[in-house]
């Protein structure tokens, strides 16, 4: 398998890889210079980071070289997808981003989209030839670290469906409900729910796609105690965690993410490296 890895330091599958020279011109516009010398008849298999819109621009380029040196068939796999948590319009004047950027992608024409626990079912329907990869042995792995007894926390209705399917991958485990208010205009969170009257002291795991500041799993965090829970773990399959991780210092016993948006090096979070 060939593989081209536009972020040298995310390498998620084995192959040959192909090696590129990458840079940016001065007035901003991402270049590449893709070495020659691989059997073009071959797919070839395209990964990055979509963490920047100057990134899209970096995938742009390279499937047009590619095309350029003869290769046909191009597969992506973009762990963690740009714009899907503005998958519809809460307030008059918004752009529809995940569709700006699924469209964009479409447009390259590649044989196969490949997508790590995307927010919800918007953007893989959006998406010609979406495959979807799920978070089961992520947070198989997670409970294997944790030992015991636990509780899975879905955060907030939008999240039922999904951890209700990752419990019957894991065979059964327990679920408890929660939900949250989120006032459009301003993004502020309030409404904190737990619908169970008394955890018993039992450990629970919260588990979401993405965390970005982290006020959910905080806000969460404050009721789950008052429903006398035990241990508390985090367990996210996207971390962006843009106000640091001293938020969850307080809350969390443990807090689990993946290397699909960035990689961080901290001793609060542990990072499982994604390998398909």
């Amino acid at each position: 398998m060939l593989i081209l890895n536009l972020d040298p330091a995310f390498n998620p599958i084995e192959g040959t890889t192909i090696a590129f020279k990458s840079f940016t011109f001065s007035g901003g516009e991402p270049h590449i210079k893709i070495e020659p010398g691989f059997d073009a008849i071959q797919p070839v298999t395209i990964t990055h980071r979509l963490t920047s819109f100057n990134r899209l621009g970096e995938l742009c380029v390279a499937v047009d070289a590619l095309r350029r040196m003869g290769v046909q068939k191009i597969n992506l796999f973009i762990p963690y997808f740009p714009g899907v948590r503005q998958d519809r319009i809460m307030i008059p004047g918004e752009p529809l981003t995940v569709k700006v950027y699924a469209d964009i992608i479409n447009a390259m024409g590649f044989a196969k989209v490949t997508v790590f626990d995307p927010h919800s079912e918007v953007a893989p329907a959006l998406l010609n030839n979406c495959e979807i990869v799920p978070n089961y042995t992520f947070i198989e792995g997670v409970l294997k670290k944790i030992g015991g007894n636990v509780k899975l926390i879905s955060p907030d209705g939008g999240a039922l469906k999904k951890i209700y399917k990752l419990s019957e991958y894991l065979g059964g485990a327990d679920v408890v409900e929660c939900s949250k208010s989120r006032d459009v205009k301003t993004g502020k969170l309030s409404g904190f729910k737990v619908y169970e009257d008394d955890l018993a002291n039992a450990d629970c795991l919260i588990v979401d796609d993405i965390c970005d500041g982290g006020g959910t799993f905080v806000g969460l965090a404050e009721e789950l105690k008052k429903k006398n829970a035990g241990r508390l773990y985090l367990a996210v399959s996207h971390g962006i965690f843009n106000k640091g991780f001293e938020v969850f210092d307080n809350y969390f016993e443990g807090i689990f993410s993946t290397n699909s948006f960035t990689d961080f090096d901290n001793d609060k979070v542990q990072q499982v490296k994604i390998q398909l």
